[in-house]
């Protein structure tokens, strides 16, 4: 197949404008439209690499135009039940705030439930134990309320953002990490002085190629979060 062609349609299958595919990539969206045209002799490898990953096909369809017939490790194919959401890069007021200029990126989820869902980089080994690795991108449904031991994400006095197990007992707040390094202790909030403020619940965890599709469980609670899949 053209490799224009292919670029046209993965884009309309995705629901993405010409100006969002050169965001993610970092040019024009002249150039883009010029690359669904069939110019695309002078496409950098780094461009490539980009523009596959906002289209979720593999760079090599890119090249030759045909798709292979093994994928990467840790890639799966395209998913047409897939739902599209976005890396948030900040979080004011203790809500998240859903609009382009807040968006590192989109990444992908199985889930919907009729729920509104963002993700988030996990920075720093506090979660490990909870299957929450450094690096990894964590998907988070929008809601007020968790129940005492899940995970949640967290604003702390309007300001820092955290991911931690989360119990109440009346006025005291306490963020409980889980973690194999002894330096990370629980953190201990009094309502009647600090605002805690719950963002969402932390619903699957993504590691892997690109962070996109390779889901493991989480351990929330006493129990697993079932309905991830485990991909290889």
């Amino acid at each position: 197949m053209d490799i224009g062609t292919i670029i046209r349609n993965r884009r309309l299958e995705l629901n993405l404008t010409l100006e969002e595919i050169g965001n993610a990539v970092g040019v024009s969206k002249s150039t883009v439209q010029k690359w669904e045209n069939g110019f695309i002799s002078n496409m950098k490898r780094d461009k490539i690499s980009a523009l596959a990953k906002i289209l979720n096909i593999n760079p090599v369809t890119l090249i030759t135009g045909e798709y292979p017939t093994t994928l990467p490790e840790g890639a799966v194919p395209y998913n047409p039940v897939m739902h599209r959401i976005p890396i948030l890069g900040d979080i004011a007021a203790g809500l998240p705030i859903f609009s382009e200029e807040n968006y590192e990126g989109y990444t992908y989820t199985e889930l919907n439930h009729g729920g509104k869902y963002f993700a988030l980089k996990v920075k720093g080994d506090s979660m490990t134990a909870a299957n929450i690795p450094d690096g990894s991108l964590v998907t988070v449904r929008v809601q007020p309320t968790v129940e005492n031991g899940e995970i949640a994400a967290v604003r702390i006095n309007h300001d820092s953002f955290t991911i931690k197990r989360f119990k109440r007992e009346k006025n005291i707040v306490m963020l409980m990490p889980q973690s194999y390094n002894p330096e990370h202790q629980t953190q201990i909030y009094d309502l009647k002085q600090d605002s805690v403020e719950i963002v969402g619940k932390v619903v699957e965890c993504k590691v892997g190629f690109w962070c996109l599709f390779k889901f493991i469980k989480i351990k929330q609670g006493s129990d697993d979060i079932g309905n991830n899949k485990i991909l290889r």
